[in-house]
């Protein structure tokens, strides 16, 4: 009886990271200007092959951004994000692509290098409603990213890291906009999260306000975990167009 040999189709492996931050109160990703074809001149998530068989994808992953944009990878934790591997979504072929997220405060500007024309923060919003175009199936790639770091912040105590070491209820309520992409009732969100133990410690000195009374001072807690989660309001996860 004849046997039929079997070989898998060729496929290329590649990395893409949606590095969000915050600046200026409005949630932005990093975003390079592809120098080379497919898609040279357009915006696109810093990423691409693995250098050869050997090396380890998140290595790829910390080498590619600093790479194309000059960033230090090891003082962000990176995690998993998801694969993507839709037939057509590379015109050069078969192409998955892993992603990694990462958000954090204080990043710096990013610098252009290797096969990238330029680098820089683009706002979150545009990239979702349409106004900033993005390469390849990127847009849905930030869209995960997005909804990933949404969730994070209900399950989390996140936040705290983008206020200043001792800040006000208001400072926390405008980090979760900003990533929540809706406004807030801020007696609603202050009584919630004065109910989370653990997540905000009062401080004994209070920051003046320029009108009214002294705006009470918090710090970090101790707790890593949110229990019960800081739900978002019905009516802020991601749709399309939205933020």
């Amino acid at each position: 009886m004849p046997t039929h040999s079997w070989s898998p189709p060729p496929v290329l492996l590649a990395v893409d990271l949606v590095i969000l931050t915050l600046r200026g109160g409005e949630l932005h990703v990093l975003l390079v200007e592809r120098g080379i074809e497919p898609f040279a001149g357009h915006q696109a998530l810093p990423g691409g092959f693995l250098n050869n068989a050997s090396e380890d994808i998140v290595a790829a992953a910390h080498r590619e951004l600093y790479e194309e944009a000059g960033l230090d990878a090891g003082r962000l934790y990176l995690e998993q994000l998801g694969a993507y591997g839709a037939p057509g979504r590379d015109p050069r072929g078969r192409v998955v692509s892993v992603a990694y997220l990462a958000i954090a405060p204080g990043l710096p500007e990013p610098e252009p290098g290797t096969d990238a024309a330029d680098a820089d923060w683009a706002p979150v919003a545009a990239v979702m409603c349409g106004d900033l175009s993005v390469a390849f199936d990127h847009r849905q790639i930030v869209a995960d990213g997005l909804e990933r770091a949404r969730d994070k912040l209900e399950r989390f105590p996140l936040a705290t890291a983008f206020c200043p070491e001792r800040f006000t209820i208001t400072d926390l309520q405008q980090v979760y906009e900003a990533v929540w992409g809706t406004r807030l009732d801020a007696r609603n969100f202050a009584r919630k999260v004065h109910a989370l133990p653990g997540f905000i410690v009062a401080e004994p000195s209070t920051r003046r306000m320029t009108r009214g009374r002294p705006a009470q001072l918090f710090r970090a807690g101790p707790n890593t975990v949110l229990s019960p989660p800081l739900a978002r309001p019905a009516g802020s996860m991601t749709h399309e167009g939205d933020v």
